[in-house]
Order: C-alpha cells, then sequence, then structure tokens
C-alpha cells in the first residue's frame, strides 16, 4: 500500500494505520506530524488479512479522531475459505460532540444519525451479509451493535477464517473491529442499533429491509 498524504490543513496531521509497518510508517511520534503544507509517502504491505482502521494522531488525539480524521479499510486474505458474500457493508460507529463540553450529542454509524432509518438497508432473506464493523467512537468507554430478530457470525478483527463467536450483539471499545455475516429467515423490516439506549436515542439505529 502506498499513500501520498498532504497536508493542506492549518494543524499538525498525521495517518496511523491499525496494521503491521515499519515504525517510520507509523504516524505516531511528534516529529512524524506533518505541518501545513508538508507531504510524506505511507508505505507498507498489505497485512494481516482483516478490518482495520485509520487515524490521525495529530495532538490532541482525541480532538482529532472526535473531529472525524478516522477511516477503515479492507485486507482479504489470500485464500479465503470463508462463505462467499452476496452483499458487504462497512459500518463504522462514531459520535460527535457538537457543542464542545467532551461529550457526544449525536451517535451514529457512518456519520449522519437515523440515516438508515430513512433509509433501510434492503437485502433478501436467504442472502449472506457481511458486515465490516469498527467502532471510532470518541468521549465514551464502549461502543455496541444489536440486530433484532436474528443472530451473527463473529470474526473479531477479521484476522480468522472461522468465527470466534455466534451472537446477537457485540460490545467493542474504540478501535476494535468485527467482520459479522448475517443471513436473514424471513422478510420484514428489522431493527439495528447501539444497545446502550441513549447511542440509539439520539442516531445510532437503522433497519434492514428483508425482501423475498
Amino acid at each position: 500500500i502506498r499513500i501520498y498524504f498532504t497536508n493542506k490543513g492549518t494543524k499538525p496531521h498525521s495517518i496511523h494505520t491499525h496494521g503491521f509497518h515499519t515504525a517510520e510508517m507509523d504516524g505516531a511520534m511528534t516529529d512524524q506530524l506533518l505541518f501545513p503544507g508538508e507531504s510524506f509517502t505511507y508505505e507498507f504491505e498489505a497485512e494481516p488479512f482483516g478490518t482495520h482502521v485509520y487515524h490521525c494522531h495529530g495532538v490532541p488525539v482525541s480532538e482529532h479522531i472526535s473531529k472525524g480524521l478516522y477511516g477503515a479499510y479492507i485486507v482479504d486474505p489470500k485464500k479465503d475459505t470463508r462463505p462467499i458474500p452476496d452483499k458487504e457493508l462497512v459500518m463504522v460507529m462514531n459520535g460527535f460532540d457538537t457543542n464542545f463540553d467532551g461529550e457526544n450529542e449525536i451517535y451514529a454509524v457512518n456519520s449522519i444519525a437515523f440515516y438508515y432509518t430513512q433509509h433501510p438497508i434492503k437485502v433478501k432473506a436467504g442472502e449472506l451479509t457481511r458486515i465490516h464493523l469498527s467502532n471510532m467512537l470518541e468521549f465514551d468507554q464502549v461502543n455496541s451493535f444489536h440486530v433484532h430478530a436474528n443472530f451473527f457470525d463473529e470474526y473479531p478483527t477479521g484476522t480468522k477464517l472461522e468465527p470466534d463467536f455466534f451472537t446477537d450483539t457485540t460490545i467493542m471499545g474504540q478501535g476494535e473491529r468485527s467482520i459479522l455475516d448475517i443471513r436473514f429467515k424471513f422478510p420484514g423490516k428489522y431493527m439495528f442499533h447501539a444497545h446502550k439506549t441513549e447511542f440509539a436515542e439520539l442516531g445510532w439505529m437503522g433497519f434492514f429491509e428483508v425482501e423475498e
């Protein structure tokens, strides 16, 4: 992987990836921060396979992460023996401190509160949906994902070819991620959300719409 990075902002920034790389590519040390106008090329092998995150490591890190300087990337295994999904989704759990008091007023998956209640994710009964789920929520200890009326196979970090759990709820600290494989048996509309009521009521909620 080769990333050409230029800081066009007004504060020092960097890219820190959660994967294998040399110390020079870590982006976490103060002398690795790029000042406005500076450029750097990050280069590393795409390993290990799994679902990963990256984020800015500018200080204070909490401020840079809470402002949205993060993302997800997927490394597929060279020899994938898992079932082939019919649909793949990336879901990044996050939140926003809108009044700058160090607490979140909005919670979401993929940044827009209640988006998937207004635009349900359409899947077909019996097909395999694979979710690459990660938690980049700042200011709260944990986040979670719960699906109604169903269970999923969970591959923590996505670094194994066999699932570790079969469940309907997963709990994550910041930076954790998993692959969730789910099939819906019955048509209908099914809710998914954080199983922390406050988060769900403030935006982290959506629906799967299962069709025949």
